[in-house]
Formats: C-alpha cells, sequence, structure tokens
C-alpha cells in the first residue's frame, strides 16, 4: 500500500505549514496618464480669468438705425448680444461712437457730426443702463476690474471721431464729462498730413483727461507723430497687418514699431477684407503684431456689432468665438502669459498708464 503522503492531493500532518506553490507575478498595468485639457479646454480656462477686453463693437450704430433689438436674449438680427458676449469670454468692451462712412448721417455730412456724435453718446448710456445686470459703464481701469470680479461686462464709451473738435478742445472736455474715454484723430483737420499746432494741444488735452488716443485708419506718418507725441499709449483700437495684407486701414510694421517705442496697443480685428476669411488668417495677424510690436502691444479689436449679412472670417462670426481663436493661439505655441495680455492685460495696463499720465499732468498744473 503507497504512503498516503505518496498521494499528490493528500494534506499531511503539518502540511499547512508548507509554502504555497509558487504563482507567476502578473505584470502590473502601466499607469494611465490623466487626459491633458484640449486646447479649448484650456482656452476657457483660461478666459475664465483673462477675459477679453474687446476694442472695436459697432454696435451702437446699429441700435441706433434698428432700436427693437433685444441684446439681453440671444438676438438672430444681429451678430453681439449679451449671452453671445458671455460665451465668448468679453470681459471689457470698447462700444465704438463713430458714424460708419458713407452711412446717413457719415462723413459726408460734417456739419451734422457733433449732434451726431451726441445721439451716439446717448445711444450707448441707454445701452448700458438697459441692462444693468451684465453691463457696467468703464470710466478707470479699476471699474474694467470691479465689473470683471461682479460678472459683468466693462463698457467705455469710445472712440468719437476727432471732427467734433474743429478749432475747441471744449468739446472734448465735454465729451470727458459724459463719459467718453476714447478719441479718434483720423479724418481731422488738426491730424490730417501730420499734428497740426491744434492738434499738439488735443494731445496734451486727451493725455490731461486720461482720454485714449486711437490711431485707426490714420495715415502712418501721423500715427507716428501722434504716438511720439502723447506721454500716454495710444491704441489702434481695429486694424490688421500691412505686411500681410496691404489694406489701407492696415497697420504697417513701422507703426507697429512706434507703438512698441510708446508702449501702446493694436488690436486685431475680424474683418475679412484686412485679415483673410479664416479663423487661422486672422490667428496669422495676431502672431504678426506680437512678432513685430512685441507681446506687451497686441490686442483684440474684433468690429462686430453688425446686422446680418456683414462678411466675418469663418470660425468667427460673432462673439461666442473668442475662445476658439485663444485655442487656435494655443495650438501655435503661446504662452499663456502672452495670452493673458492679448485677452486683458494690455488693455488694463494702457488704460493705468493714460491714467498715471492725466495724474502727473494734473499736478504739474497744479504746482505753483
Amino acid at each position: 500500500m503507497a504512503d498516503l503522503q505518496d498521494e499528490p492531493h493528500s494534506v499531511g500532518v503539518g502540511a499547512e505549514y508548507l509554502p504555497a506553490p509558487a504563482v507567476p507575478a502578473v505584470p502590473a498595468a502601466p499607469a494611465v496618464p490623466a487626459a491633458l485639457p484640449c486646447a479649448l479646454d484650456r482656452a476657457a480656462a483660461l478666459l475664465s480669468v483673462h477675459p477679453v477686453a474687446d476694442g472695436c463693437n459697432t454696435l451702437v450704430w446699429t441700435l441706433r438705425q434698428s432700436p427693437y433689438h433685444d441684446i439681453g436674449t440671444p438676438d438672430a438680427g444681429v451678430d453681439t448680444d449679451i449671452p453671445r458676449l458671455r460665451a465668448g469670454g468679453v470681459g471689457a468692451q470698447f462700444w465704438s461712437l463713430l458714424v460708419p462712412s458713407g452711412r446717413p448721417g457719415g462723413a459726408a455730412a460734417a456739419d451734422r457730426v457733433v449732434s451726431d456724435t451726441l445721439e451716439q453718446i446717448d445711444v450707448a448710456l441707454t445701452l448700458v443702463r438697459d441692462y444693468p445686470d451684465s453691463l457696467l459703464l468703464g470710466l478707470t481701469a479699476d471699474d474694467m476690474a470691479d465689473a470683471r470680479n461682479r460678472g459683468r461686462i466693462a463698457s467705455f464709451l469710445g472712440p468719437v471721431p476727432g471732427r467734433t473738435l474743429t478749432d475747441s478742445l471744449g468739446a472734448l472736455r465735454a465729451f470727458h464729462a459724459l463719459g467718453v474715454r476714447i478719441l479718434a484723430p483720423a479724418g481731422a483737420p488738426w491730424a490730417q498730413d501730420g499734428l497740426t499746432a491744434f492738434g499738439h494741444e488735443v494731445v496734451k488735452e486727451a493725455n490731461r483727461l486720461a482720454v485714449l488716443l486711437d490711431l485707426t485708419d490714420c495715415p502712418p506718418a501721423t500715427a507716428c507723430q501722434v504716438a511720439g507725441a502723447s506721454k500716454a499709449p495710444v491704441i489702434i483700437s481695429n486694424t490688421a497687418a500691412a505686411a500681410l495684407n496691404p489694406h489701407p486701414g492696415n497697420v504697417t510694421d513701422e507703426v507697429l514699431l512706434a507703438l512698441r517705442a510708446a508702449d501702446g496697443l493694436a488690436m486685431v480685428t475680424f474683418d475679412p477684407a484686412r485679415t483673410g476669411d479664416s479663423l487661422h488668417a486672422v490667428a496669422d495677424h495676431v502672431d504678426h503684431v506680437r512678432a513685430v510690436a512685441g507681446p506687451n502691444a497686441v490686442g483684440l479689436g474684433a468690429a462686430f456689432g453688425s446686422e446680418p449679412g456683414s462678411p466675418r472670417p469663418a470660425g468667427l462670426t460673432d462673439p461666442s468665438g473668442y475662445p476658439k481663436l485663444i485655442a487656435e493661439l494655443l495650438e501655435r505655441g503661446w504662452p499663456e502669459a502672452d495670452l493673458a495680455l492679448l485677452t486683458w492685460g494690455n488693455v488694463q495696463r494702457v488704460l493705468r498708464d493714460a491714467e498715471f499720465t492725466s495724474r502727473a499732468a494734473q499736478h504739474r498744473r497744479s504746482s505753483p
């Protein structure tokens, strides 16, 4: 009879203390890295902290012509409303008070320019008053920050046309008292072929009042002269790079370098005639302005605010498209610090510098 211990499946005395058979080790599964956020998610996160300060929206003119639009709800009759501004991460807006050239009340009616401008101001103030939970009148850089902190869109009035000033600085002071903070010299007699003596006085008074000078559509020589004469930074609220598209409204590299030297700001438009008809083309212009003028001198001024029919680059048909542009720039390798300057920081810095210049000028005037 065989011994029980020879049976392969028998358990003898003390068998419970025998070592268990070796089990081959199973290799651990490789750690799965957490999914990296896509560029669009990163763009949305960035805009939640550094929203867009847009340098140009023509909605005031549109509302003056078609006052029935309700921008508090999605409005298919216009490309700008509060839901789309919020969806695009817009935290501050410059509302243009210019009257489009060639339209009723435009450049052809020079004798009406002051009354037209006052009507534009009235519409803009009514706009801010009608939507108090979403819009906040912006007069200073602190107002801009306060609006962001309160979940509102800071609303700055301007530019107004420089043609309104004629030979008196009183109009500029009156506009400032009404809340205007941006003046456009283009087309003014005092800034056509360089600054006249009165033009130099306008620049000085704008500096004293902390009114930004917007050089959009100024001839390059005049733009460079104003940038050099102003003690405060100047802006170009909607433009693109002439080096990429020689449109007469686009800014030359010479002017971009003058802006860089003057700590100014060039804000890239979404006008396909100036940039091209795609989001990629707009990003090319933003890239070029940053490369020439530097990351501290580039911003965004889309020039939305129209009724249907205005051409727009694909992907940037209304303010809700801003995150797509920021995502495109992220994919091109832009550091988030530069994007924060592009969207918010550069505009706030320009406003603060203008206010510092204003305080210095007023201090000099009051000193014995």
